[in-house]
């Protein structure tokens, strides 16, 4: 695997030097000092290292473009309609050419790498002089962030390939793929040392056995539906109900009082955001958070001009999700014509919205989020990818499981936090389509949506696919209150459960004619 072998094989130390967190990760001495052979002496040296894991260059490829083309874009969620690679996207036409296809491959398989290579310097490196608990710390920073990363690549490909040792690729660079229950158990594996090992508490934007536990949630409800037919399998989501459970009654961590807040980045770190890419300012293209250039509708939005998004909008099929009293979500998340927003080029008066356009990760200027140095391809948003809210649903969703509906005290009580911290009042009952509903509405263009279709894809495959058959895939105007949808002049073609299972990059199967081949076992 050409791709693979040429990311994850690097000098061990470059990878940990990264320099995408926020400054507080990276008090640092002077690189010119360091080699990997007098690093990974201390604690503080093990916290660096795994600092490097929470963003920058690694994650640029994927945060940049297909975060939200994955999961908003081929979901429904958001057209964009003059990028060729996402009107594939939109389409289900997708081709192992496709540039964010391959952009999303790559950067995820970086990050791969570089967890494998903090983990191995930390294992082979490390004195007994760190305390144990520093070491199982560090390593489970590090396997935490490898699992979330392999949740992401099993649900877009299924079969991939399972690597813990880059070493090993010297000798055998050609991979085969493995199959999906056993990357599932890998990810679990990862996620229950992270579980046992990473602290109650830690320092804003660290994870914690809180960010483990949700993740783990997510990942046994998900894999509860691997290869069943309509019910779940019941052992799966009694784990993801025990460890979502223990977030929700045992955490003492609560929602932000405001959801529109909560992409706002005075609320960065907010103890609702469980694991969040850490953004600096000033480091330009290839490193930021490039969010915002590529989707804020206006130059008068962004530091440095730019702001490519006036032609990027909310599906009409999304619009009518919302509800006039579910105000405060829509507000935060898309801009309708005539919308104002006063944190929005504070200086000049505040912003006005001309069109029906992305407001989730447009966060302003500089001087809106009091940056100086912040610049067009660096907003400081650390954009969550995993959040409180979401293990709430998921808690609820394990509760109901295979039932019809329920009217479990708790997965109400849970439930209905969300709702109500939104503004709208408490459902009464819980069943499949209530929770899918609000879990679109909450979790919008934070690339949750497409992972949600995938799951329901695992156990009830013609629901999932009746769900983008029927969706109104166009953007629309809006003028005196009223929506009115334009036409999408692209023929979209009709998804089967293949769409839910993208095609490997042409680069990579080139690369590495053994990814073709059938799948094999791991464990």
């Amino acid at each position: 695997m050409k791709l693979i072998y040429r990311i994850i094989i690097p000098l061990l130390f470059v990878l940990v030097c990264t320099s995408g967190c926020q400054k507080s990760f990276l008090d640092r001495p002077s690189l010119s000092q360091i080699t990997s052979d007098n690093f990974y002496q201390s604690t503080s040296d093990l916290r660096l290292a795994t600092a490097a894991l929470y963003g920058g260059a690694t994650w640029f490829d994927y945060n940049s473009f297909p975060y939200l083309g994955v999961g908003d874009v081929l979901s429904g969620n958001l057209l964009q309609p003059y990028n060729p690679d996402l009107v594939q996207f939109t389409t289900f036409s997708i081709t192992g050419d496709n540039g964010q296809l391959a952009g999303t491959w790559r950067s995820f398989y970086k990050i791969v790498g570089q967890c494998n290579v903090t983990i191995k310097a930390i294992r082979d490196k490390a004195p007994a002089t760190i305390p144990a608990k520093d070491i199982n710390a560090a390593l489970a920073e590090a396997r935490f962030v490898r699992a979330t990363v392999y949740f992401h690549l099993v649900q877009l490909w299924g079969a991939v390939p399972i690597i813990e040792d880059n070493t090993k690729l010297i000798d055998s660079p050609l991979l085969r793929r493995n199959i999906v229950s056993d990357v599932y158990k890998f990810i679990a594996s990862d996620l229950t040392f992270a579980a046992k090992n990473l602290p109650a508490s830690d320092a804003a934007g660290r994870v914690t056995t809180w960010s483990a536990q949700g993740m783990l949630s997510k990942i046994y409800l998900t894999w509860a539906g691997l290869n069943q037919n309509m019910t779940r399998n019941q052992a799966l989501l009694d784990s993801a109900k025990l460890y979502a459970g223990n977030v929700c009654n045992k955490s003492g961590l609560s929602l932000l009082s405001s959801y529109y807040n909560l992409f706002r980045t005075q609320y960065n770190n907010s103890q609702e955001s469980l694991f969040a890419l850490q953004w600096a300012p000033g480091v330009g293209y290839g490193l930021g958070n490039a969010l915002q250039a590529q989707f804020a509708p206006s130059g008068d939005l962004v530091t440095g001009g730019g702001g490519w998004g006036g032609a990027i909008g909310p599906t009409y099929d999304l619009y009518t999700l919302y509800t006039q009293q579910d105000s405060v979500r829509r507000k935060a998340s898309f801009m309708l014509t005539g919308d104002f927003y006063p944190e929005l080029n504070a200086a000049g008066g505040g912003y006005r919205a001309t069109s029906c356009n992305l407001k989730k990760h447009v966060v302003g200027t500089a001087a809106d989020n009091n940056s100086p140095t912040m610049d067009l391809w660096s907003s400081i948003e650390h954009n969550a990818l995993l959040r409180l809210a979401d293990v709430y649903l998921v808690y609820a969703e394990a509760i109901l499981g295979n039932n019809a509906s329920t009217t479990d005290a708790e997965a109400l009580k849970y439930f209905n936090k969300v709702r109500t911290r939104a503004g709208v009042d408490p459902a009464p009952l819980l069943d499949a389509d209530t929770l899918f509903r609000e879990r679109r509405i909450e979790l919008v263009y934070e690339s949750q949506f497409w992972f949600d279709l995938v799951r329901l894809s695992y156990y009830n495959p013609q629901k999932a696919i009746d769900a983008l058959k029927n969706q109104k895939r166009q953007l629309f105007t809006y003028s005196n209150g009223i929506a009115t949808p334009t036409p999408y002049n692209v023929a979209i073609t009709p998804p089967t459960i293949y769409t839910f299972t993208l095609p490997i990059p042409a680069t990579e199967l080139t690369a590495d004619p053994k990814l073709s081949e059938p799948p094999v076992a791991y464990y």
